[in-house]
């Protein structure tokens, strides 16, 4: 087997969620990869100088670079560390994370160019990116991001109520403050609607959240738990009956693919790469980006017809066995020994 340098955000210890670097890099090693890491530097100065030495340190040991690639200031990681590989000539593979990447190579050609088009492929986790990176030129290749099925437990629910389960980093591109403004209005109707709010703060959203609840005077409607292990969500969710995606930026995204995994009904924005990966009416109920009304009227359809419900959740469960790692784990096998997927 091959010897990778995974470059990313490994910053779950700090408090931050658990991200590929971490779920796919210990994948990879139970597949036979010797896999080293970079970084845990929670400073993002440091985090980025960590991950250039790192590729010094192991380039004469490294077969290749395997690096997650954001849309925001976390690009800069990519573009810098893409620049070392290309003049030690060492093979690397961008893992296209960031739902705002298409605005990425739209904006800034030149850098875009310079980290996906010197690349030995770019990884696309939906079909959404990998038709835009295909469209602009770049060699790309489709891997979707994965979980391992088993260890999800499918509860299958009969009836639904206004229970709702959101889980996301709290940043302003995934628009949490929706979710509290949704409850607002289901509360006029379902006076023990509840809303619990699973993830970490990275730009003050949370606060926000929390503010808004107070003067909605819906406070005491709002569990805020901070980061959990996805193994303590997973509890969790067994509470819950309703999965709200309020994002307004995606691509594919794992806590959506792990409530599918659950058995949670998902009522999301169709923005980004959703719609790629959900069917509306099929496997989740759909919404336009920041359409409260639409997302509380799609919630009262599953109270008022739990037959919806149960059939979204049956399809999204039957759609995830193609996420499972057992899938998935043969392209990643192949795609990093050969080169590419047939």
């Amino acid at each position: 087997m091959r010897n990778i340098l995974y470059l990313g955000n490994k910053l779950s210890k700090h408090g931050f969620s658990v991200t590929g670097i971490e779920t796919l890099g210990k994948q990879l090693e139970e597949e036979g990869f010797q896999v080293w890491y970079s970084s845990d530097k929670r400073n993002i100065a440091f985090r980025l100088v960590d991950m250039l030495f790192s590729i010094l340190k192991y380039r004469s040991v490294i077969d290749l670079v395997i690096m997650d690639t954001y849309s925001k200031k976390a690009f800069y990681y990519s573009y810098f560390c893409s620049l070392l590989c290309r003049l030690l000539k060492i093979n690397y593979y961008p893992v296209l994370r960031g739902g705002n990447l298409p605005e990425k190579i739209r904006q800034s050609k030149r850098m875009a160019g310079a980290v996906f088009g010197h690349s030995k492929a770019n990884i696309a986790p939906s079909f959404y990116l990998f038709n835009i990176f295909s469209d602009a030129g770049f060699n790309v290749e489709y891997i979707p991001n994965n979980i391992n099925l088993r260890d999800y437990d499918f509860k299958e629910r009969s009836s639904f109520s206004p229970l709702l389960l959101w889980v996301r980093s709290f940043d302003n591109i995934y628009n949490p403050v929706l979710a509290i403004d949704i409850l607002k209005v289901l509360l006029d109707n379902y006076p023990g609607a509840r809303l619990c709010m699973v993830g970490p703060d990275k730009d003050g959203s949370q606060r926000f959240c929390r503010d808004r609840a107070n003067e909605l005077g819906i406070l005491d409607h709002v569990t805020f738990t901070g980061y959990l292990s996805k193994k303590k969500w997973h509890t969790l969710a067994a509470d819950y009956d309703i999965f709200l995606n309020t994002t307004t930026v995606d691509n594919t995204p794992v806590s959506v693919i792990e409530a599918m995994a659950l058995g949670l009904p998902v009522v999301s924005t169709n923005v980004g790469g959703i719609p790629y990966l959900l069917q509306d009416e099929v496997d989740c109920l759909l919404v336009q980006n920041g359409d409260g009304d639409a997302m509380v009227r799609s919630i009262i359809r599953l109270i008022d017809y739990p037959e919806i419900g149960k059939e979204i959740a049956l399809n999204a469960r039957e759609k995830v066995s193609s996420f499972d790692w057992d899938v998935v784990r043969h392209q990643w096998t192949e795609l990093l020994v050969n080169g590419s997927l047939k």
